[in-house]
């Protein structure tokens, strides 16, 4: 968070910066793509869980998922599961 100190005559108050999250590496000049960007990224990062048995999965490769508890592996979404 970034704030203004300023002298009592001018009565300014502080600025607080707009948190975007991982898309600030993109910095200035991106615009609407950065929360965008943000949605997918939270999205895939979450824990993906099993759809047969409830536990975690782990991608091996494009599409396919393998879950760590029932050693199961199937097809799904690319970069996260649906």
């Amino acid at each position: 968070m970034r704030t203004l100190i300023v002298s009592k005559k001018n009565k300014i108050m502080a600025v607080k910066n707009k948190k975007i999250g991982a898309a600030g590496r993109y910095g200035a000049g991106y615009g609407k793509i950065k929360h965008k960007l943000n949605a997918v990224e939270a999205k895939q990062r979450k824990k993906q869980s099993c759809p047969f048995c409830g536990g975690r999965t782990k991608r091996e490769a494009k599409a396919i998922w393998e879950c760590q508890k029932c050693k199961k592996k199937f097809a799904g979404g690319v970069f996260y599961l649906d």
